[in-house]
């Protein structure tokens, strides 16, 4: 279980209230939201491009996916050192260029978003400072809202940047069931911060090492637990595509080395169970939420009945999880070692 002393960590009360930051943020950009996508239906443009830093970036990693499965059109990451280091000029027109940020201040993220203004693409930014620099660069900002945050590990910016890019995606699509899914989620994120996974601590607090798998539209949340479980349990861990895993990965996986499995249930879970089965037979032990396997730790999660919003679920879940993780591990989830707040780069 859960324990009380848990409960007073900055992570923990922050990540607590994303669902409440969650149904604000819908209800507040609600016009601003279906503004922006009848402008996207009038002038579709034939690329997106994402750039983004850190947990932003495992938000971008998401966006592609449901841009791509519910738009049809193409989604690349940007590295911001193109335009910041390398200064490269790039015709971008018909470009719609989406900046993600929590802060709105990093050097390199603006110098990319400076340049891709400039070069012709249409910049939406999400951002939850809408006074940063980032904001005032953009063509239309989709507002955050996820209140301030303390802690250096973020919890609820990174799930009201998912919830953004899910509203702008059903807005754009006029997907009503998506939009109507989304509006009810926020008893559902609830739900899962009230899950505890007491078997999944036993396991990996003597870890020394893991791998997170998922594909598609969990690829993103699996990056992102990923770099919790490094941040604030000094716990190495690494992000793997279930088609990636059974490559060279593979030849870690076995004797007991513990893989967190995220299953969205969706048109890649015959690759996931492929993955899952792979490692069983290796012996790793499985962690999974999202399905549930023989000889695995099943992790206990409520029930959604939409892919595309399953992976809130999942990571609102693993952040009461990893905060518990870190403690019991004897570090300060809101304190990790050599990090700050803000991450300046060039």
């Amino acid at each position: 279980m859960i324990h009380a002393n848990d409960q007073l960590s900055l992570m923990y009360q922050e990540a607590q209230t994303a669902p409440n930051q969650v149904a604000m943020q819908l209800a507040i950009n609600k016009t601003l939201v279906e503004t922006l996508a009848a402008q996207l239906r009038l002038h579709p443009p034939s690329l997106v491009m994402t750039c983004a830093h850190g947990s932003s970036d495992h938000a971008a990693t998401y966006a592609q996916y449901l841009v791509e499965t519910h738009m049809g059109i193409p989604v690349m990451s940007s590295p911001p050192s193109i335009f910041s280091i390398f200064a490269t000029q790039e015709k971008m027109d018909h470009v719609l260029f989406l900046a993600i940020s929590q802060s709105g201040q990093s050097p390199d993220i603006l110098a990319a978003t400076q340049a891709a203004k400039k070069s012709g693409a249409h910049v939406v930014s999400l951002v939850n400072d809408t006074n940063s620099p980032l904001a005032e660069l953009s063509n239309a900002v989709i507002p955050l809202h996820a209140g301030i945050e303390k802690s250096v590990a973020a919890t609820k910016s990174f799930i009201c940047s998912l919830s953004a890019l899910v509203h702008l995606v059903a807005a754009w699509k006029e997907n009503h069931e998506l939009m109507a899914a989304l509006f009810s989620l926020s008893s559902v994120l609830e739900s899962a911060f009230d899950k505890d996974w007491p078997h999944g601590l036993e396991t990996l607090k003597p870890a020394t090492s893991l791998f997170v798998v998922s594909r598609g539209l969990g690829l993103g949340v699996a990056q992102e637990a990923a770099l919790k479980l490094k941040e604030t349990c000094a716990l190495h861990a690494e992000a793997f595509s279930a088609a990636e895993v059974k490559h060279g990965p593979m030849t870690i996986a076995r004797n007991g080395f513990p893989v967190l499995l995220f299953s969205v249930q969706d048109q890649t879970q015959r690759s996931i169970d492929d993955a899952a089965l792979a490692l069983m037979h290796q012996k790793a032990q499985i962690l999974s939420a999202g399905t549930i396997y023989d000889k695995a730790i099943n992790l206990s999660l409520p029930s959604c009945a939409l892919a595309p919003l399953r992976p809130l679920v999942f990571i609102q879940s693993f952040y009461k999880f990893v905060n518990a993780l870190s403690i019991m591990r004897g570090y300060n989830p809101d304190e990790p070692p050599f990090l700050n707040k803000i991450t300046e780069t060039l």
